[in-house]
């Protein structure tokens, strides 16, 4: 039995703007969102029982139909008849509910793992569109790279790599509930929305700092008042030389660029014994191949 081996990347938000809340209880986004070097490691060996099995090396995650790597696997396998079952093995290394779409890279790679271990030749477009019937993020972690989303999340646009720079990413030792914090913003207040467009042309400029100068996250309104310590994670990473500091997705999260790898080491080491963060990365931006 042959054993496929991937690699499901994480995301951060560049730029995360609300809209609005629609009548079906989504939030209307747009949002840059960009892979990055963290990866989780998934393997998939085809069996002969019909049964979908999934291990993990974090105890205190679900094996069963509440992962999205069962679901996606599931999924495959009623869709398109697929008698064999499957055996997935799920390494983490993504911090979990983080902001990252850790779940979703998971489901995105199971989707494209069971596409090619029982070769059913679709394409990456046909895998997006199952992907969204997963979760809102899952259709960009096949696409990966740098790109507009809007819609819920789906909507996608390709836009040019960004710019070569070093990312640390800081994930607290707390968690926050994404639905805590959507209905907890409250948009007809008085709050800075990102220049999405703004940014969008200096990466087109390939202006890595013009960028950086206009990263926002509308959902900060919500974590930084409740959690202090993101704020206190995106001061220190200004005051550690980094060019932007940001929360990622609904948090908690943050990553902070660097234009200097020297000065990005150093920030590492100062956060790895401050105490600040549960889990720290020193990463880079991530471009896929194809």
């Amino acid at each position: 039995m042959k054993t496929l081996k991937l690699k499901a990347y994480a995301k951060i938000n560049l730029g995360l703007d609300v809209l609005r809340k629609r009548e079906d209880g989504y939030h209307e986004v747009r949002m840059i969102m960009q892979t990055i070097g963290i990866y989780d490691k998934i393997s998939l060996n085809p069996t002969n029982s019909p049964t979908i099995k999934v291990k993990t090396n974090l105890h205190y995650l679900p094996t069963d139909t509440n992962n999205l790597v069962y679901k996606a696997a599931a999924y495959m396998k009623e869709q398109f008849q697929i008698k064999d079952g499957v055996y997935i093995n799920l390494e983490k290394r993504i911090p979990v509910a983080a902001g990252m779409a850790g779940g979703s890279a998971d489901a995105a790679a199971t989707l494209y793992g069971m596409n090619h271990l029982f070769d059913l030749q679709l394409s990456k477009e046909e895998l997006m569109d199952i992907g969204v019937k997963l979760g809102a993020d899952v259709p960009y972690c096949l696409l990966r790279g740098t790109a507009l989303s809007e819609g819920i999340g789906e909507i996608l646009t390709p836009l040019p790599p960004f710019p070569d720079c070093k990312v640390l990413v800081i994930k607290p030792s707390i968690n926050v509930s994404t639905k805590y914090v959507y209905e907890n913003l409250h948009l007809d207040q008085n709050i800075i929305h990102p220049d999405i467009d703004g940014i969008i042309l200096a990466i087109k400029r390939q202006d890595l700092k013009g960028a950086a100068s206009l990263f926002t996250n509308v959902l900060e309104t919500v974590t930084e008042k409740d959690y202090p310590i993101i704020k206190q994670i995106k001061n220190t990473l200004i005051e550690k030389g980094a060019i932007c500091s940001l929360m990622s997705g609904s948090g908690p999260t943050v990553f902070g660029l660097f234009d200097d790898p020297k000065t990005a080491e150093k920030a590492f080491y100062f956060f790895k014994l401050s105490g600040l963060g549960k889990q720290i990365y020193l990463t880079d931006m991530y471009q896929p191949k194809n």
